[in-house]
């Protein structure tokens, strides 16, 4: 099965409904991995992130849990090792350190994919970038076993 860690700014598309040129795809991703279709992650610090996001948009708590356990129904968390984080610390090919944590942890559960609506950032990455309408796509294509 194909596995794909899903960027933050997907799982935000799909909780939050907000105007995106991705939101129908994210929307279908992440139905595509609660359906097991895909095998869907989550790093591990894009959990923080989603709580922050709730909480600058003054939601309540409960919903703040609610959103964090949506998601970890949906999608199994990857992490990364203390020795990969030094490392991305002083990788300066990323420019944008999360998204650079973002590929580690994509490359600790061996993803085919990182599923993004900011490809760009992930031009030096070991791992694909793809957008939620890329992986619609390509999953389209694959025929069925």
């Amino acid at each position: 099965m194909m596995k794909v860690l899903v960027d933050t700014n997907v799982i935000l598309n799909y909780l939050t409904g907000r105007e995106d040129k991705y939101l129908e795809e994210s929307i279908q991703v992440m139905l595509m991995c609660s359906q097991k279709k895909l095998e869907g992650y989550v790093a591990f610090h894009s959990l923080s992130i989603i709580w922050y996001t709730a909480g600058r948009m003054k939601l309540p708590e409960e919903i703040k849990r609610d959103w964090l356990d949506r998601v970890c129904r949906i999608l199994t968390t990857a992490s990364a090792n203390h020795d990969s984080v030094v490392e991305a610390v002083h990788n300066i090919e990323f420019r944008d350190f999360e998204d650079n944590l973002q590929e580690i942890c994509a490359k600790s559960i061996d993803a085919d994919y990182i599923v993004t609506v900011n490809t760009k950032d992930y031009e030096h990455s070991n791992i694909k970038a793809v957008t939620p309408i890329d992986l619609v796509q390509i999953v389209k294509d694959i025929p069925p076993q």
